[in-house]
């Protein structure tokens, strides 16, 4: 319940502390996920893709038998379909722990006003 001030409107000053400590955990949150990764394989592991979850594409490995001059759409094709795996779950372990700060808030324009840089993150 939120502390209410004179008239039964909520303390803006409680809020503003609110506001500024989900700011703080945010953004550490955020630099923290620059640290995690995420991996996905595809063809049945010819293609592995690792990428952080800022959505940064660290690594791209490839198996040696999968490289066939004949064939290089198809190892094309693999390694689009791998990246955008890996980024799609990238996007969504980010989106699941800035939840959990926000209580599944939308902060998109939100958080841009507040002076957050949310990126993709939040899907903005």
């Amino acid at each position: 319940m939120q502390p209410k001030a004179k008239g039964g409107m909520p303390d803006m000053g409680d809020m503003l502390a609110q506001v500024q400590q989900m700011q703080a955990d945010m953004q550490a949150t955020q630099e923290a996920l620059g640290d995690e990764t995420v991996e996905a394989t595809v063809g049945g592991g010819i293609v592995k893709v690792v990428v952080t979850c800022n959505q940064e594409v660290v690594a791209v490995e490839i198996d040696p038998d999968a490289v066939d001059p004949d064939d290089v759409d198809m190892l094309q094709d693999l390694i689009v379909a791998g990246v955008n795996e890996a980024l799609r779950l990238a996007k969504q372990t980010a989106e699941e722990r800035m939840g959990s700060i926000t209580g599944g808030l939308d902060l998109g324009g939100l958080g841009a006003g507040l002076g957050l840089d949310l990126g993709g993150l939040m899907g903005s």
